[in-house]
């Protein structure tokens, strides 16, 4: 009985916020045209999609670093392509809930790490960041980055800083990251470890043979980061992740409950 009532009340919370606050359809319409991967989308796809960015925004709290400054335009850019890999998924944003903060970078960030290596000696040093998801957040993106998202080469290679990122909010959502976000059965978990251990092995060789790869290297970094960086690859340039790692695809295409090649043709 209280769920049901929850349920409804969610449901009439989110009704109020699609009437008040829907993205308007100029904002939308330009959000399309910078970022052509979400264009090519059906038109129900579309509607969703408009539809949960709207509900993102309203539930998440953007900020800003530097001298940039923020823009409708620029929240509603983020919002839609973090909401792409949500819009089939059992849960909808609801597995986004564990974090609120967004804070946008004017380019990429220099930090300062330390890790330990297998001899237990602590090493530092820089590392350049075009985003990064914390547990508990915020979720933090390069705006140079993100836009790169809209540019014909960068999507070609299928470059995407936000899905990247929210892909380690699903991931993270069992517990840590490790490259495999929670999956209703044990049948799924053990295909799913099985086709990434082999995709990972196989590009983490090419990597190591300085051989040329279609993805991007740094997918070679561990099961942590080959999730993600296959998972942008999906969205954006799907072709191209088919091609080289049809068995990704087809997993891929199971958990996220979409077909993105589809959408080429």
């Amino acid at each position: 009985m209280l769920k049901r009532w929850l349920d409804a009340w969610r449901a009439r919370r989110a009704q109020r916020v699609l009437n008040k606050r829907a993205i308007p359809d100029e904002l939308w319409l330009e959000t399309l045209r910078a970022y052509p991967f979400l264009k090519r989308r059906p038109l129900q796809d579309l509607l969703s999609l408009r539809e949960l960015a709207t509900l993102f925004l309203s539930e998440k709290e953007f900020s800003t670093a530097g001298e940039l400054e923020l823009t409708d335009a620029m929240a509603v850019a983020v919002a839609a392509q973090a909401c792409v890999p949500v819009l089939h998924l059992p849960g909808g944003l609801s597995l986004y809930g564990g974090f609120v903060g967004i804070v946008l970078h004017p380019q990429e960030v220099v930090v300062q790490r330390r890790w330990s290596d297998e001899a237990g000696v602590v090493h530092s040093g820089d590392e350049v960041l075009a985003g990064e998801a914390m547990e508990g957040g915020p979720v933090m993106l390069s705006w140079q980055d993100v836009q790169m998202a809209g540019e014909p080469d960068r999507a070609e290679d299928g470059y995407n800083v936000v899905i990247h990122e929210f892909i380690h909010v699903l991931d993270m959502r069992h517990g840590g990251i490790d490259g495999m976000p929670a999956l209703p059965n044990r049948a799924m978990r053990e295909r799913w470890l099985d086709v990434m251990a082999r995709a990972l092995a196989q590009h983490t060789a090419e990597v190591a043979a300085e051989q040329p790869t279609w993805l991007d290297p740094y997918a070679a970094q561990g099961p942590e980061e080959f999730f993600p960086v296959t998972a942008e690859a999906f969205f954006v340039a799907p072709d191209g992740l088919h091609a080289e790692f049809p068995e990704v695809y087809a997993l891929l295409h199971q958990y996220f409950e979409q077909d993105p090649i589809r959408f080429l043709h």
